[in-house]
């Protein structure tokens, strides 16, 4: 796993050892089993972004400073130019990049996500987070499941639903897909 990954599961590990708390404990208020946090904290697996997500609400951190290791530190507004938003590669065919990394007490996470087309037999990858989630298409088809209802997003296509159900994403046409998304 790349380095980044390695640090940002040492952050989660030294977040909840502050807390206190064990791994059980966390595990089952996260709704996962206790072999797959330890699989996060061990920094040798992937960590999905919601669940960075979670765990920064948790914590009463910024996501910001689970990802790099700082704060951030603007409060008036934050400017992310093209192409220069923290990139954020959690899982092999997501690619995300956090487009106010650097703004304090954000109350929601902007990203910019690129989904890479996978084979058309190949599975989606599903997750859960709290709260709510927006997304926008930008370019290319999406395919979302969301609870068991299958939506095809094209460009300028819309969605807006609750992350607390079962949902995961999959570029259509053998196609990149690329999409903003705001965790709420």
């Amino acid at each position: 796993m790349p380095e980044q990954i390695r640090q940002i599961a040492q952050r989660i590990r030294e977040l909840r050892e502050i807390a206190g708390i064990s791994v059980e404990d966390l595990a089952e208020e996260f709704k996962i089993s206790k072999e797959l946090y330890e699989q996060y904290e061990s920094g040798n697996v992937d960590i999905p972004v919601s669940f960075l997500y979670e765990v920064a609400n948790k914590f009463n951190v910024e996501l910001t400073a689970i990802l790099t290791g700082e704060g951030p530190r603007l409060h008036i507004y934050s400017l992310v130019r093209k192409d220069k938003g923290l990139s954020v590669e959690r899982r092999k065919q997501y690619k995300y990049q956090s487009l106010a990394y650097n703004f304090v007490h954000k109350k929601a996470e902007p990203f910019l996500v690129t989904v890479d087309p996978l084979p058309a037999d190949a599975p989606i990858d599903f997750n859960t987070h709290p709260g709510q989630e927006f997304n926008y298409v930008v370019e290319g088809t999406l395919k979302v499941v969301i609870h068991n209802h299958e939506i095809i997003l094209n460009e300028g296509d819309s969605l807006y639903f609750d992350s607390n159900y079962k949902h995961g994403m999959k570029a259509m046409n053998g196609k990149p897909a690329k999409f903003l998304a705001m965790i709420i």
